[in-house]
């Protein structure tokens, strides 16, 4: 089950889309907004990042490279495939763990599963590896499980 902040994320990846006019909400969108994750957040700056530099990047991405996804008209976005599968590999490896709540730091780890995407490309740019994700999420989510 996503966490209530988790459900937030989606929604705002969704709006972020939606306000550049994109037909589809990209993984690149989602983890723009998890740059704003409390959960993703606490992983990111485990790995070292910069979160705004790496939110510089993804907003150029965004706004210089994805102009093939504007529409005129504006619709209401849909999710693409790699944003749905990075979502239920999260909630798989989640249950598959005996947790139940699925945090914005599993997403986080579950991107990296889309290697061709631009979005492990920049994670990976700024320092970020799948096994630091996975083990820091972990870390934390062990620390919630102590409280």
């Amino acid at each position: 089950m996503p966490s209530p902040m988790l459900d937030e994320t989606v929604h705002r990846a969704m709006a972020c889309a939606r306000d550049r006019k994109h037909e589809f909400a990209t993984l690149e969108h989602l983890l723009l907004v998890l740059t704003e994750d409390k959960d993703a957040v606490f992983v990111l700056r485990g790995c070292g990042v910069g979160l705004n530099k790496l939110r510089e990047d993804l907003l150029s991405y965004l706004d210089h490279e994805l102009t093939y996804l504007v529409t005129d008209p504006p619709v209401d976005p849909r999710p693409t495939e790699s944003f749905n599968r990075a979502l239920q590999r999260a909630v798989i490896h989640v249950q598959s763990s005996g947790r139940e709540e699925v945090t914005g730091a599993n997403v986080l780890a579950a991107i990296f599963t889309e290697r061709e995407s631009h979005a492990v490309y920049y994670l990976k740019e700024h320092g970020v590896t799948r096994s630091d994700a996975v083990t820091i999420a972990g870390a934390m989510q062990g620390s919630d499980d102590a409280q």
